[in-house]
């Protein structure tokens, strides 16, 4: 007895081994060996018959059957058998039961036994596979360490242990080259189901590669004390981090630097020298934005909310730091806040202002019919368009030093009556040029620039719909659009192509009801 139980526990303790090596359950192996058998089976008696085979889990002894459904009408005569015939061989059973015969145990011949192991193999595989992506794919966003496995074409393979990473070319840091054996430390920054089995990317130039490793060496941020709230990264060259602390007691900037920069010299060794400007972060955008240039000073700066730009002013000796090597200082100060950056210098800026100043006051002369005088006391009040003029309050206009109620009045006449002229000059101008209504109805676009656009063949929505942005702002260049503003202005008009849309499945919608409504209605 003892002797004919022994190859079916070998069985279960095979199954353990395996499983313990692998990672993964039991059960999952004892299934992979039933499919083999099963598959061996199929070959010995046909595989057109449904032959299931199942492991004890306790004794590991093997049960062979085939199995037969009882059907009101036989499609497949291997697995099928109608009542009648089955109630000879029992009274009892009926549709829908199931017949199993057992089958005598097979002798596992070189080929089937092959096979079984394939099937064995490649289901564990499959198990092993799937405890991978369940184990890593809320891993997402760790720092791991590994040993590297191989390189191939500069893409490097890492074990992680349980587990294979891929840490490609492009995400290495310049210069940096590894052999087998090396140890490596990166960031997981996703983890994929692919047909190959799940995928582990790592990243040595992500941004959160080196947020993550301040979190390891700063004992602060791993607290919550610290918070880094934004990097940008030029990888193996440069990089900056604005951090808060949210107590008062204590400074970001020096906990996150270390005594004698050691905390911030274990990450700058770690990132093989990349050098990093650590920056405090605040939620005025102006002072981060001029914190964010540093090392450069700057003197002034000016913000346009709106498009999320910001205008910095720097002495002419700070020109060259400001903006580094290639544009690296101010590309990296601009991805940290978000905000876009323009950099001038203090004569470059008094040389514009005095170009604005002229233009704008040549224009209040020109509209206004004043003298110079009066003209660049509204330009120094910060008056830009004869329109700010024609509809701001009066009192805005009496505040200027100098002027009383009746020039402000007589201005405010003025500017109200070129409005008026340049109005109708511009409706006169754009019924000669044929304008279409919906264009003239859109309120995206002024109608002095819905007339530029118009003499130059842009006559209805539809026509401004298929410009792309960088076609209008090269149309309208004084009307100050950036790219996203123009794009906006395109996509606003392009509104009514998706409403007409949703209006014609509406109509068909309906009339699919009305049709489906008419099919139900009793014939009188």
């Amino acid at each position: 007895m003892e002797t004919a139980t022994q190859p079916k526990l070998e069985l279960i303790q095979v199954a353990d081994v395996v499983a313990r090596e692998k990672g993964i359950e039991r059960d999952e192996v004892l299934e992979a060996m039933e499919q083999a058998i099963q598959k061996a089976g199929r070959s010995k008696y046909g595989h057109d018959h449904d032959i299931r085979a199942n492991i004890d889990r306790t004794s590991g002894a093997i049960e062979l059957v085939r199995v037969t459904e009882v059907v009101d009408e036989v499609e497949d005569e291997m697995t099928q058998i109608t009542a009648a015939a089955a109630q000879k061989r029992d009274p009892a059973l009926k549709v829908g039961d199931l017949i199993v015969d057992p089958l005598p145990p097979i002798d596992f011949g070189r080929i089937a036994a092959q096979t079984a192991k394939q099937v064995i193999v490649q289901k564990v595989r499959e198990a092993e596979r799937a405890r991978q992506y369940e184990e890593f794919k809320d891993r997402v966003g760790e720092i791991v360490n590994g040993i590297v496995k191989r390189v191939e074409f500069g893409n490097v393979t890492i074990d992680l242990g349980r587990a294979e990473a891929v840490l490609r070319r492009d995400e290495l840091l310049p210069r940096e080259s590894f052999r087998n054996g090396d140890r490596v430390r990166a960031y997981i920054y996703d983890v994929r189901e692919e047909p190959r089995g799940p995928q582990i990317f790592l990243s040595r130039t992500h941004p959160q590669f080196m947020a993550n490793l301040f979190k390891q060496e700063v004992p602060e941020i791993y607290d919550g004390i610290i918070e880094i709230k934004s990097v940008a990264r030029d990888p193996g060259s440069r990089a900056k981090i604005a951090v808060i602390s949210y107590d008062g007691s204590i400074d970001p900037v020096g906990a996150c630097v270390g005594m004698r920069g050691s905390r911030v010299q274990a990450v700058v060794g770690e990132l093989q020298g990349e050098k990093i400007d650590i920056i405090p972060w605040s939620d005025d955008p102006a002072t981060f934005v001029v914190n964010g240039l540093a090392p450069a000073e700057v003197s002034k700066v000016v913000l346009d909310e709106e498009q999320r730009r910001i205008e910095v002013v720097v002495p002419d000796d700070q020109l060259s730091l400001a903006i580094g090597r290639r544009g690296q200082n101010v590309r990296l100060a601009s991805i940290l806040t978000g905000w876009d950056i323009d950099i001038l210098t203090e004569a470059e800026e008094s040389e514009r202002r005095q170009e604005e100043f002229k233009t704008r006051s040549k224009t209040f002369i020109d509209s206004l019919d004043i003298d110079d005088v009066i003209a660049h006391l509204l330009v120094a009040e910060g008056f830009t368009s004869v329109d700010e003029i024609a509809y701001s309050p009066l009192e805005d206009l009496m505040g200027i030093e100098g002027f009383d109620a009746d020039i402000a009045e007589e201005l405010q006449n003025r500017a109200l009556a070129f409005a008026e002229a340049e109005r109708n000059r511009l409706q006169d101008r754009s019924a000669e040029l044929c304008v279409a209504e919906d264009l003239l109805a859109f309120e995206g676009l002024a109608l002095a620039n819905i007339v530029a656009l118009a003499e130059q063949g842009v006559k209805t929505l539809d026509d401004l719909a298929d410009l792309a942005g960088d076609e209008l702002i090269e149309m309208l260049p004084d009307a100050g659009l950036d790219q996203n503003t123009a794009n906006d202005v395109i996509m606003a008009a392009r509104a009514h192509w998706f409403e007409d849309e949703e209006s014609e499945d509406g109509a068909a919608d309906a009339d699919a009801e009305a049709g489906e409504a008419h099919d139900e209605t009793p014939a009188t």
